[in-house]
């Protein structure tokens, strides 16, 4: 990867707030946000897990569910797990099936692809040259 995970989840958390499609749970968010970026050890692995349950009941937020997959990154590097790879491999391919068409050819697919390569890659997964994977991913229209 050619860019920080965390910086660019604190972006991704941004533009969501600027978009605002966090409806109700702007301030939990806000709350838990700050928790799992100050905050390490059980805490902070509590206030990930609160994130990724809001995510499930925002599932058409983009930008947060940018930010979920970033901060699995995060969370990978405080807990090198299996189960934190396998959360970001899910993350990632919900994200390019639901926004991939609309987000294709922009670096927030770029980067998207290229986390979940390393992602894979934490799980041994054989990962394909980023250019093969674009190719085959490639939304080429029609039914």
């Amino acid at each position: 990867m050619n860019f920080d995970p965390a910086i660019t989840a604190q972006k991704a958390l941004a533009q969501a707030y600027v978009q605002d499609d966090l409806g109700d749970f702007q301030e939990e968010i806000e709350e838990t946000e700050d928790t799992f970026s100050s905050g390490t050890g059980s805490e902070a692995a509590r206030a990930y897990e609160t994130l990724l349950a809001i995510g499930e009941s925002l599932p058409d937020a983009q930008a947060f569910q940018e930010f979920l997959i970033f901060i699995t990154w995060q969370q990978v590097t405080e807990e090198t797990i299996p189960r934190h790879f396998q959360k970001g491999v899910q993350l990632t391919e919900q994200f390019l099936a639901r926004f991939g068409p609309q987000v294709q050819g922009s670096d927030v697919y770029e980067r998207i692809v290229a986390i979940r390569q390393s992602f894979k890659r934490g799980l041994g997964h054989r990962v394909e040259s980023m250019q093969d994977e674009y190719d085959r991913d490639a939304f080429h229209g029609g039914d």
